[in-house]
């Protein structure tokens, strides 16, 4: 073809198909390649099927970055409250669950018609599935070489996300592009992710895998890559280690080698900041046992086992001298563990790291050094929390590059 595009988009997830949308329809040429039989399959998978597609409370202060402030542009212009009225607009019924977090009432998929309906109103033409195999710059225009032929675009928009879920056809095919054109790339790793443990000190808690409770959890250091966190969320107890949304949560902010550290008792609004001092002084528990007295704060097996590691199981309340009630209560309200790892790409949700934010401009999301070439969505250095504000950086940023094209 000798039709010359206003941009080419790669990558028909979250951002590009956004993006491609609002482009086509402020008229431009658009078209969008993606490798994968199948389109969305992130979104569809997200959220248990009913994707959580935004968060009502989405602030900069919910994103990772090592430039904490790139992220206030794109989310100012585009705010969670557009891409709900977005929503609303295609009549799809959504539910708000804990902490502003909003899903779909009925199925994820409502969420990719919605952006194929976008794209179709701008005329965007979508191929699939089409492997790029090489991106240049030539007489100031791009070339985008793939397996069906040659197309060539005043703009090139990289939106291929992450690399979370291999199974599902993610790549690092963005950060290899940025690479060629010497963009500096954050190394990547995966976030909102379960832990792993050795055994140790967790080993007496692997047979209570399925248990979950609220906990208040702290994970990072001042000094780290993205600084300390403090979460008060559910954590999960698995045969592996610890998942459930306050570990996913503290897995960003955890870097190998640290310790994260649990309050057991400690989630706000459910046992109401309860302290041990309240639990232990309490009169009335001179004559029960220790696993019983921890029985009326937490799970009764998790109780049980963490009397039997202190070697307190079955001892009367009254017959526990104060240092041993002193160890229990560090072992409840500061438990510190080093986890073994991560369980990697298979189970994060997210990508930490992408394009340094530095090479980019905040309110287009173009490269600084490369006109035309844009980079939005999860392959930029911008990591949301767990809640539904990763994919409204995607709306955000493909806005943004929308806009600016």
């Amino acid at each position: 073809m000798n039709k010359i595009w206003d941009a080419i988009i790669i990558g028909g997830g979250a951002a590009g198909l956004f993006c491609a949308g609002i482009a086509g329809q402020r008229n431009k040429k658009i078209l969008v390649l993606d490798h994968a039989e199948v389109l969305g399959e992130k979104i569809r998978i997200s959220g248990g099927g009913r994707c959580n597609f935004t968060n009502l409370n989405t602030s900069p202060s919910h994103f990772l970055s090592l430039n904490p402030h790139f992220v206030k542009s794109a989310l100012a212009r585009y705010p969670s409250s557009a891409f709900i009225k977005l929503v609303q607009s295609y009549r799809i019924a959504y539910h708000e669950k804990h902490q502003g977090q909003l899903f779909c009432d009925e199925s994820a998929k409502q969420i990719i018609d919605m952006l194929f309906s976008e794209c179709a109103k701008g005329n965007v033409l979508i191929r699939h599935p089409v492997i790029a195999e090489s991106i240049s710059h030539e007489s100031e225009q791009w070339v985008v070489k793939t397996n069906n032929g040659i197309e060539r675009s005043r703009s090139v928009v990289m939106a291929t996300g992450g690399l979370p879920v291999p199974a599902i056809g993610a790549t690092a095919y963005s950060l290899d592009i940025a690479k060629q054109f010497q963009l500096n790339v954050i190394d990547p790793r995966p976030a909102l992710v379960p832990l792993s443990f050795t055994s140790g000190e967790f080993e007496n808690l692997v047979e209570l895998a399925g248990l979950s409770l609220p906990i208040r959890i702290a994970a990072g250091s001042k000094g780290s890559r993205y600084g300390a966190c403090h979460f008060h969320e559910d954590l999960l107890l698995t045969h592996k280690g610890l998942s459930g949304p306050a570990v996913l949560q503290a897995s960003s902010y955890w870097v190998e080698g640290e310790t994260i550290q649990i309050d057991w008792l400690g989630a706000a609004g459910v046992n109401g900041d309860l302290s041990c001092d309240e639990v232990f002084n309490d009169e009335e528990n001179r004559l029960k046992s220790t696993e019983s007295i921890l029985a009326s704060v937490m799970p009764q097996r998790l109780a049980k086992a963490f009397a039997e590691q202190k070697n307190l199981l079955g001892r009367k309340w009254a017959e526990v001298s104060k240092k041993d009630r002193q160890v229990l209560k560090e072992l409840i309200s500061h438990w510190s563990v080093k986890p073994a790892g991560t369980l990697g790409w298979k189970k994060a949700e997210v990508m930490l790291g992408g394009v340094d934010t530095k090479e980019l401009d905040g309110q287009t999301m173009m490269a600084r050094n490369h006109s035309g070439l844009y980079f939005i969505g999860e392959c930029v250095d911008v990591t949301g929390h767990l809640g539904g504000h990763n994919f409204q950086w995607a709306w955000a940023s493909g806005f943004a590059c929308a806009h600016a094209l």
